[in-house]
């Protein structure tokens, strides 16, 4: 932990703060919305300070250490990492990119079925096409027309990520027009099509399933658009994986937060918001302290928001609509995730793609325990940026969409069983490996499973959700939120709220919220709202990741090679624009 987020906090004991002083504000949550919350809110004048209850910065965009080892989660690709559009102009303001490289790949994801048949999803839309006709020729003219759509998309500049909608300037709004306008209907032909009734469409089995798990692994009431819009970004090298990955990204955030004079208690929970005459007046914290400000917000997980920090008193209809309907629907949030961390001696050849989504037969779908879907994706966490493992080693990271239900009931029943199940998992893993890198299975040093309860448990996320809501209805009903409600609820005043649950999934999102909130704020606390680029240009080291905390540790697993240790882990979210980050 840097030594400034270790200094005393000010005291905001008092009702009332002393007159001619900066207005207060109260962020709850640490994750990338209360920080960018909090960075917009100390460039604009106001005072800010952040409770947070775990010992990191960033929530789900974080990593843990083991044995040398850094076990990155979150970031798979990040919206923003090239210059000249709104995106990045988030990030350099955040100070999230100061001082580090970026790397791009040629292609998004490869898909192997279980027969050892492969399709590769490159970035750049003459490749893609050429491939994908090479292994379905039959399916030519709709490659083509996907193809040429991905070119459509590779013109545009669409990154809605500065103003909210009603503080935007007539200039703003017909510029917005101006892209707009034009791909009106490619917009709107992808944005109505279901990625699974689309992929129907191919006559070849794999380009089938192929399609469906382009991001990792099928997401189901997905659209076209983002599959398009994401492949042209990466086409355009602005959804590259910075270095230092997750917590690297939390730890730039975070220094900036605190170079911009604003503070962070960690290890601190807030129990619930303190109201008065309809108005949120502080917080009250697990201890009993209770601190005061001229307004609050919760960047944290929803449900946990409405239903505990205010007691299920306040709401609005579209949140209702949201936490009461579309969130007990099945498929309209996202899923838990099964994570598997690999250290291991050495690499694997080097032509292996960075990222791989593995189609199980039915025999090895079934031996995953609490899978939702037959399929497993390996990433080669080592190709993403160096110093994610100690010299001459390597990091592989194996996830798989999971049931939040099965592990739950497990760890709070029967503990045991939890721990084999997870053990089941890291034996799993090392068989599958094994098979498609012989040898590798003796010089594996540990494996590190995280289920979709240790992600509610490190991070409150709701029922393990790594990334809120999927659906074109909580889309439309969050583009009111903001729209109509500017992030407020009915009948309290004093109170806003940001990241996933109120802006959707992502953590240029996630950022976004926090910068939407602070305009929202200034407008209402009557202080103009400024913003700067951090102008940091120190290389980033890694160094900078700070303290990583060693958590709970299980008895090791033997195997037939060397004892594994299987440890207790937060995994975190994926990140993914779309599924992303």
């Amino acid at each position: 932990m840097p030594p400034d987020a270790a200094r005393p906090g000010p005291d905001w004991s008092a009702r009332e703060r002393a007159p001619a002083t900066r207005p207060r504000v109260i962020i709850i949550g640490a994750g990338m919305a209360g920080m960018a919350t909090g960075c917009y809110g100390q460039m604009s004048g106001l005072d800010t300070r952040i409770f947070e209850k775990h010992v990191l910065p960033g929530g789900c965009c974080t990593a843990w250490s083991r044995k040398g080892y850094i076990f990155d989660y979150c970031i798979e690709w990040l919206n923003g990492t090239a210059p000249g559009n709104n995106a990045n102009q988030v990030w350099r303001e955040l100070g999230a990119l100061d001082g580090k490289t970026v790397k791009n790949f040629e292609l998004f994801n490869k898909v192997v079925d279980e027969h050892g048949r492969e399709v590769r999803f490159y970035n750049d839309p003459d490749r893609l096409e050429k491939h994908l006709s090479e292994v379905s020729p039959a399916d030519a003219p709709l490659i083509k027309a996907f193809c040429d759509d991905l070119r459509r998309f590779a013109k545009l500049t669409l990154h809605p990520f500065l103003t909210p909608p009603p503080l935007e300037t007539w200039r703003e709004k017909l510029a917005t027009l101006r892209q707009v306008l034009p791909a009106f209907r490619l917009f709107w032909r992808t944005g109505a099509a279901q990625m699974g009734a689309y992929a129907d469409r191919f006559a070849d089995p794999l380009l089938r399933r192929g399609f469906r798990n382009m991001f990792f692994q099928d997401p189901q009431n997905f659209a076209v658009l983002p599959y398009l819009y994401n492949l042209a970004e990466a086409h355009n090298d602005n959804v590259g994986f910075p270095q230092g990955g997750s917590l690297g990204l939390s730890r730039s955030v975070e220094e900036r937060y605190l170079g911009l004079g604003g503070h962070i208690a960690y290890r601190t929970r807030v129990d619930r918001v303190l109201i008065e005459d309809g108005r949120a007046v502080g917080v009250e914290l697990k201890n009993g302290e209770r601190h005061y400000a001229d307004h609050v917000v919760a960047a944290c997980d929803g449900v946990f928001t409405l239903h505990n920090l205010l007691d299920g008193k306040y709401s609005n209809p579209r949140l209702d609509k949201l936490f009461n309907d579309v969130l007990h629907r099945p498929g309209e949030r996202y899923p838990g995730v099964v994570s598997a961390f690999v250290g291991f001696e050495g690499d694997v050849p080097a032509g292996e793609s960075h990222s791989t989504t593995y189609l199980l037969s039915k025999f090895d779908a079934a031996r995953l325990p609490g899978g939702d879907q037959g399929s497993i994706v390996v990433q080669l966490r080592s190709r993403y940026s160096d110093g994610f493992a100690p010299p001459g080693k390597s990091v592989i990271h194996c996830t798989y969409f999971s049931d939040y239900d099965y592990w739950k009931t497990l760890r709070i029943s029967d503990r045991k069983q939890y721990w084999a199940k997870k053990r089941e998992v890291a034996q799993f893993v090392r068989e599958f490996l094994e098979k498609k890198y012989p040898g590798i299975g003796e010089r594996i040093e540990l494996v590190d499973v995280g289920t979709p309860a240790t992600t509610e448990r490190y991070t409150g996320n709701h029922k393990g959700a790594i990334l809120a809501w999927k659906s074109p209805d909580a889309d439309d009903l969050l583009a009111d939120l903001i729209k109509k409600d500017r992030m407020r609820l009915q009948g309290l005043s004093g109170f806003s709220m940001a990241g996933h649950w109120i802006n959707g999934g992502s953590l240029i999102k996630a950022a976004s919220s926090g910068r939407f909130a602070a305009r929202f704020l200034c407008e209402e606390l009557g202080v103009p709202f400024r913003a700067w680029e951090s102008g940091n240009t120190e290389p980033w080291h890694r160094d900078k990741l700070g303290h990583l905390p060693q958590l709970d540790k299980d008895p090791p697993l033997e195997t037939a090679a060397r004892p594994l240790r299987l440890v207790e882990t937060p995994p975190l979210s994926a990140l993914a624009p779309a599924t992303a980050v």
